[in-house]
């Protein structure tokens, strides 16, 4: 297994080390200001991090070193999806996040998700991630930390409807670019 393909299983086996953080962290806290920061969400925002970061890396490298392998096509995307559907579903439950907003998103890539697998198995197509969608995971990890450490300032939600956005354009974008050879499999 070549390096990329290491940190993507990395970033799977940091999703539940980052929810254990989350369930069986405690309440330990400390009031900064006007806002109250939860040690144990600052914990697990390092590790979504941490995860996040990988994926970064992964991309990089496999791509300087020419090491894109199919586990990775298919691993990296999932692992992304696993990662940050995680983390919104937790921001939830902690009243972190609102749940129409989250439910935007975890459909939008299930919808993607599913398009990439038919245009994959029918077409033999690839469908590649492009900038919009680039942008909206960038803005859905950072939202994710922000609102874990504390959403200073609102930082956090701001990056979170700011995700909203790319996320509806973007999924919009990979529909419509794809609609024609997806309209030939109907």
């Amino acid at each position: 297994m070549n390096l990329p393909n290491k940190l993507t299983v990395l970033r799977i086996f940091l999703i539940p080390v980052f929810m254990l953080i989350i369930i069986f962290g405690g309440n330990a806290h400390v009031e900064v200001g006007s806002f109250t920061v939860y040690w144990n969400l600052v914990f697990a925002a390092i590790v979504f991090a941490i995860a996040s970061i990988t994926d970064w890396f992964d991309g990089r490298i496999a791509r300087g070193r020419h090491l894109i392998t199919n586990f990775g096509k298919f691993a990296d995307p999932l692992a992304d999806k696993m990662l940050t559907m995680t983390a919104f579903i937790f921001l939830v439950s902690l009243k972190l996040a609102p749940a129409w907003v989250v439910a935007i998103i975890v459909c939008r890539e299930l919808a993607v998700t599913g398009l990439r697998l038919i245009l994959a198995e029918n077409k033999g197509q690839v469908l590649a991630a492009k900038m919009p969608g680039k942008i909206k995971t960038t803005c859905q990890m950072f939202s994710i930390i922000f609102l874990l450490i504390g959403n200073f300032f609102y930082i956090g939600t701001i990056l979170l409807y700011l995700a909203l956005i790319f996320t509806i354009y973007s999924g919009w974008d990979y529909f419509h670019q794809s609609w024609g050879v997806f309209k030939g499999s109907m």
